[in-house]
């Protein structure tokens, strides 16, 4: 091989080194730009009156195949002070990191009370609830709620007294009224295992609410008999929260779950 020859080759291999070895060294130089995102927030799923843990089924399911862990608690239904006590020593011992807090119905002034508690409470999710500002009670923002007798049955706990009994919705109504979306098969079957609640805790004032510093969702059942839209909307507005609204009756996260799945892993992904 003549020396010119020998020279030409020799170049040709240092100028491909060159432009294999550019684009790593530039790679290597510039800035990233993809950091990790923060871990997923642990959803905490607050049920209300009449209701169990049970009702978030379809909603945890969903959360759980996105990766998120789902914890949803029993909710003592005894009275705001006291049900968003047990859900403040709940989330201190049983999650780390940030927290989205979700509630149903009552479930949602439990949350609303609970939510300072704890720092690592990022926002919060409202699925047809609830969303008392301090001093206000549930029947009061039901405008008084009317006969309480033409909607439940009364029965007294022994050790409380009468003028505080457990509520049950009455069983032929609670279809129509509670579960107006949901297949009579399931709305039977919620009716007979309702979990009532205290008459007391209808009437307790509420506390400092989360909402005023913690940013909020809403979802909004337009088909609810227990919580009228109106009113709904008009707390969800107080609270100015992201709102979104579906023709659900008062259960919407069991007939609709994934706009409710949706909803809340909007909420959590607002602050990863």
């Amino acid at each position: 091989m003549t020396l010119t020859r020998r020279a030409a080759i020799t170049g040709i291999g240092a100028a491909a080194a060159l432009t294999v070895a550019a684009p790593a060294t530039l790679a290597s130089a510039a800035p990233a730009t993809d950091r990790p995102r923060a871990p997923k927030p642990t959803v905490v799923l607050v049920h209300g009156a009449w209701a169990d843990a049970s009702g978030w089924s379809k909603v945890t399911t969903e959360l759980q195949r996105q990766g998120y862990t789902v914890l949803a608690p029993p909710n003592p239904l005894r009275g705001i002070a006291g049900d968003s006590a047990y859900l403040a020593a709940f989330l201190r011992q049983r999650t780390t990191g940030p927290v989205i807090l979700v509630g149903h119905s009552y479930g949602g002034a439990v949350i609303t009370n609970a939510a300072l508690s704890d720092p690592d409470v990022k926002a919060l999710v409202y699925v047809d609830a609830f969303v008392p500002d301090q001093g206000e009670t549930i029947l009061g923002l039901l405008g008084g709620g009317g006969d309480p007798t033409a909607l439940f049955d009364f029965v007294e706990v022994p050790g409380q007294p009468p003028a505080n009994p457990d509520l049950y919705f009455k069983t032929a109504l609670f279809p129509s009224s509670f579960a107006g979306d949901v297949p009579a098969e399931a709305a039977a079957q919620m009716a007979a295992a309702q979990r009532p609640i205290a008459f007391g805790a209808l009437v307790e004032p509420s506390g400092v609410p989360s909402w005023k510093t913690l940013p909020s969702w809403y979802l909004l059942g337009t088909r609810d008999n227990v919580v009228p839209p109106a009113v709904q909307r008009s707390m969800a507005q107080r609270a100015r929260s992201h709102v979104v609204e579906v023709p659900a009756s008062h259960l919407a996260m069991v007939s609709h779950p994934h706009a409710a799945a949706a909803l809340i892993v909007a909420a959590a992904r607002s602050v990863q």
